[in-house]
C-alpha cells in the first residue's frame, strides 16, 4: 500500500518518492509502539488528514478514517521484516541516508529529501517540494514546501553535517496543533500571548501563514545552534544516545543539548529582535523537561513579560552558555567512563546541575 503521486508530478521524482514513501511505512511498523496509544490515534489523525488532503478545520469522517487506519496497520503488518530500500535518482541507486548525494540531484529539479533519526531512534524519511536554498553562517540551508512524503513523525526541522532541513508544511501543521490545543482550555500562558499577536478568529488561515514565517526564523535558529553543539560535542554525542535510548536519560540528555543549542544560537537573535512574538512562541514550545533543567529562563521571561525589560533574560543567557558546555563535557565523560551502564549517573548528574542563573 502505497501513495499514488499527484498527476502533476515530475515524473523523474516518481522512482525516488515511491522508494522514500515505501522507506516511512517501515519506520512507521517499527516504531508505531513508542508512542502511547493517546498520542498515537492523535498522530495517525493528523497523519491521515496530511495524506487525504483535508483542509485542517474540517471534520474527519469517522468511518473513512477507521477503514484507512486498519488498513494502514495491516500494511504495517507485512513490513515487520523489510530493510528500507536504496532510493533510485538521476539513473543511479542511493543508500537512503545519503542526503548529501540524493540532494545533489534532487536539488536541481526542485525537490529535497532529508533522512534521519528522531526521539528514540526512530528513522525519520522526508521529500516535499524545494521552496528555497541559501547558505546562512556557513550552512546550507535547505527549505520545503508541499510535502509528497514523511512519516508519522514530521519533525519541523532536522540538521546533518552542514546541512539544515526545515519542513514548511509540518512546521505550519505543527502550529496549527499548537493552536487547537491551546484552545481546549485557553490558559493564561506563553501560547495566548504569541497567538494574541494574531487573528485566528477572524482570518485563520492568514494568521497560521503569518505565525509560520514567523516560527520559520527561530527554527532556522535553533537548527543552527544544533550544527554548532555538534561540531562542539563531536561523534561521541550521538553514541551516547544510541547507549541510553528510550530512557529518561536520553530525553533529559536532549533537553540539555537543545538548551546549549539555543544558549549558541537562538536565544541571542531572539533578544535582539525587537518584535515580541517570536519570543513568546520560543517559550511556548519549550517542553517542561526543559523548564525544569532551566528554571531560570522561566523567571526571566517572567519577569520581561511583566516589564518588557530583556536585561534579565539577556543575562542568564549568557551566563547559561558555559553551564550548558561544562554539562554536557561531564556527560560525555560519565559515558567514556563506563558505555554500558551509565544511565543512571547521566540523569543524576542533570538533576543535581539545575540551572537558575
Amino acid at each position: 500500500m502505497t501513495q499514488s503521486p499527484a498527476p502533476a508530478e515530475n515524473p523523474a521524482i516518481i522512482p525516488a518518492l515511491d522508494a522514500v514513501r515505501t522507506n516511512c511505512h517501515i519506520s512507521d511498523a517499527r516504531h508505531a509502539g513508542d508512542y502511547t496509544l493517546c498520542v498515537y490515534l492523535l498522530k495517525m489523525r493528523e497523519y491521515f488528514r496530511w495524506e487525504r488532503d483535508i483542509p485542517y478545520n474540517a471534520q474527519l469522517a469517522h468511518d473513512e478514517l477507521s477503514d484507512w487506519l486498519t488498513q494502514r496497520e495491516a500494511h504495517w503488518d507485512s513490513l515487520d521484516d523489510r530493510a528500507f530500500e536504496n532510493i533510485p535518482v538521476n539513473g543511479n541507486i542511493r543508500d537512503p541516508f545519503d542526503d548529501a548525494s540524493i540532494n545533489a540531484c534532487l536539488n536541481e529539479i526542485g525537490y529535497v529529501y532529508s533522512s534521519g533519526y528522531g526521539r528514540n531512534l526512530k528513522p525519520v524519511f522526508f521529500l516535499g517540494e524545494l521552496d528555497r536554498s541559501e547558505q546562512r553562517d556557513g550552512y546550507n540551508l535547505l527549505v520545503s514546501g508541499r510535502e509528497l512524503a514523511r512519516d508519522l513523525a514530521a519533525p519541523p526541522a532536522m540538521s546533518r553535517n552542514n546541512t539544515i532541513f526545515v519542513r514548511r508544511e509540518s512546521l505550519r501543521r505543527m502550529i496549527w496543533e499548537k493552536v487547537e490545543e491551546w484552545r481546549w482550555n485557553r490558559p493564561d500562558n506563553a501560547m495566548k500571548v504569541a497567538l494574541g499577536h494574531y487573528d485566528f478568529d477572524n482570518a485563520a488561515e492568514q494568521s497560521l501563514d503569518e505565525m509560520t514565517e514567523m516560527a520559520l526564523e527561530g527554527v532556522i535558529l535553533h537548527e543552527i545552534g544544533e550544527v554548532r553543539a555538534g561540531e562542539m560535542l563531536g561523534p561521541a554525542w550521538e553514541d551516547m544516545l544510541l547507549a541510553i535510548g528510550q530512557s529518561k536519560a536520553e530525553i533529559m540528555a536532549r533537553a540539555v543539548r537543545d538548551h546549549l543549542a539555543d544558549a549558541l544560537s537562538t536565544l541571542p537573535c531572539l533578544l535582539a529582535d525587537p518584535r515580541p512574538a517570536p519570543l513568546h512562541f520560543y517559550m511556548a514550545n519549550v517542553s517542561n523537561m526543559r523548564k525544569e533543567l532551566f528554571p531560570g529562563l522561566v523567571t526571566a521571561y517572567e519577569t520581561w513579560s511583566g516589564n518588557g525589560d530583556t536585561s534579565r533574560l539577556e543575562r542568564i543567557a549568557g551566563r547559561s552558555l558555559p553551564h550548558w558546555q561544562s554539562l554536557t563535557a561531564d556527560l560525555l565523560e560519565i559515558f567514556e567512563t563506563n558505555k554500558s551502564d551509565c544511565q543512571q549517573a547521566i540523569t543524576s548528574c542533570i538533576e543535581s546541575r539545575v540551572f537558575n542563573g
